[in-house]
């Protein structure tokens, strides 16, 4: 089944798939986009490509193997099998622990860029650490949440 991403968001971007955080969030924006339904989300975007790096898997070759109707885990097995970059599971771990931590670069743009997203979703919240936190609050907000 397709999400419909214009009428909730995609699973958080602290699931996990095979280990790796950020993947079923990927999947759900490939089926949407397939379906027409991705609303403001956009598939194979900067976060998206944080993944597809790490593994050495092309979005658009991951785009036609979601087409094919195939479910999360037969996903996982054929990324899994066509990945250029074989990864242990420690190096699986150690990559999703660090992106569910990540928080925004020490370069200037991207701290006030993240600040100003804070600011827009919420002006009293501190919680807000990392980026994974930022999407967590935005997808709530956006489908009409209280920060």
């Amino acid at each position: 089944m397709n999400p419909d991403l214009t009428k909730r968001p995609p699973r958080s971007p602290r699931c996990k798939l095979g280990g790796y955080v950020l993947l079923p969030r990927l999947l759900d924006k490939g089926r949407a986009a397939l379906a027409g339904t991705l609303g403001d989300y956009k598939y194979g975007c900067p976060l998206d490509q944080h993944f597809l790096r790490f593994i050495g898997i092309d979005a658009e070759a991951l785009k036609q193997q979601l087409a094919t109707g195939k479910g999360d885990w037969e996903i996982l097995t054929w990324i899994q099998e066509n990945a250029s970059l074989k990864r242990q599971p420690w190096e699986i771990r150690s990559w999703s622990d660090y992106h569910s931590n990540r928080g925004p670069d020490s370069d200037a743009e991207t701290l006030g860029y993240f600040t100003q997203a804070v600011q827009q979703l919420s002006p009293v919240r501190e919680d807000l650490q990392t980026w994974m936190d930022l999407l967590d609050v935005d997808d709530f907000v956006s489908y009409g949440g209280k920060a």
